[in-house]
C-alpha cells in the first residue's frame, strides 16, 4: 500500500517547508479583509506562516506576507493578526 502523500507548504516567516496542518493559512478575501484562515478552505488569495508570533512579524518586517497576499498591510492589520495568533486555538 502506498504511503499518503502529506501536502507540504512555505512558510513565509522563515521560508521553512513545513506539513500543511502544521502552519496558519492566512487569507485575503475577495472583498478585501486579512484574517487567519482556520479552517483552510476560505476564498482568496492565502499565505502560510508558522504559529509564531516571530515567523509573523519576520513576514511582515521583510514584506513577505504583502508580497504573497498582494495587499498593502496596515498596522492594525498586522496588530490584529498578531493578537489572533497568541490567541488560543479554539
Amino acid at each position: 500500500m502506498k504511503p499518503k502523500k502529506i501536502p507540504m507548504r512555505m512558510c513565509v516567516g522563515c521560508r521553512e517547508m513545513k506539513p500543511k496542518k502544521e502552519l496558519l493559512r492566512i487569507v485575503k478575501s475577495p472583498t478585501g479583509q486579512v484574517a487567519f484562515d482556520r479552517i483552510g478552505k476560505a476564498p482568496g488569495r492565502g499565505a502560510y506562516v508558522c504559529r509564531s508570533a516571530e515567523c509573523l512579524k519576520k513576514a511582515v518586517k521583510t514584506k513577505a506576507l504583502e508580497r504573497a497576499l498582494e495587499f498593502k498591510m496596515e498596522d492594525g492589520v498586522l496588530s490584529q493578526l498578531t493578537e489572533q495568533i497568541e490567541a488560543p486555538a479554539e
